[in-house]
């Protein structure tokens, strides 16, 4: 057989059992499930108009055997012997049946929570005086002065602060024209904080001396220290 006529056969084998294996197309106009899509739009219509019941696809299908929740007859024996020895009757599942009964646990339950047992104990006369009574107990403690540090010169910057009165960038003290600010700034940069620049402030002589620029302006304060938290927490 020639290559020509060879691929000719072989093509026309191909196309017979691709047809053999391809099932029939089915109908557009055929309905899904509804026989034809025609008498199912008739069938719905007459059902939406009231000339006809609408009708079901089929019954459900019966389900065979004992329920899932059946017992064995050893196991319902077990359970009946069990509820009668535990002298409480067992509850069958029906709608018709009354509302459980709450059993109050007495000692789980606390007094606090059950509105019958405060109501018997407690009253609104009863309630405003115990708050009377705390009331009376109350006690506002007042501030004593702040005691020194044993062991320790330093002056108390809490103490300093609720002495003075005047406002931070108040002028109170004479200060040398001469104090620069670069020089001011260089001071207090040897300081890691304000309150020990005020500590150091103080112990060289301050407020009315400031031998080291710490305070320019001559408010009595170092470094930008301000009494002014620490006047708060005493008003």
């Amino acid at each position: 057989m020639k290559p020509a006529s060879f691929r000719r056969w072989a093509s026309g084998a191909a196309l017979l059992a691709l047809a053999a294996c391809t099932s029939e197309i089915p109908d557009s106009a055929q309905g899904v499930g509804f026989d034809r899509y025609d008498n199912y739009q008739q069938q719905r219509d007459a059902v939406l108009e009231g000339r006809a019941r609408p009708t079901t696809i089929g019954a459900p299908p019966t389900v065979a055997g004992a329920p899932l929740s059946a017992l064995s007859p050893e196991d319902q024996a077990q359970r009946d012997a069990r509820a009668a020895n535990s002298g409480i009757d067992p509850v069958q599942a029906s709608p018709s049946n009354p509302a459980p009964q709450i059993v109050r646990n007495e000692a789980g339950l606390s007094g606090e929570n059950d509105f019958d047992a405060v109501s018997n104990s407690r009253s609104i006369e009863s309630d405003a005086a115990l708050i009377a009574q705390n009331r009376a107990r109350y006690q506002v403690i007042a501030p004593e002065a702040l005691p020194t540090r044993p062991g320790s010169d330093t002056p108390n910057i809490v103490a300093y602060a609720l002495q003075t009165t005047n406002p931070k960038g108040a002028p109170i003290y004479r200060r040398s024209a001469f104090a620069s600010e670069a020089r001011h700034q260089r001071a207090c940069a040897a300081f890691t904080s304000s309150d020990l620049a005020q500590e150091a402030f103080l112990a060289a002589g301050g407020p009315e001396r400031d031998r080291q620029t710490l305070d320019p302006d001559g408010d009595g304060f170092a470094c930008g220290w301000d009494p002014a938290p620490f006047r708060a927490v005493r008003n």
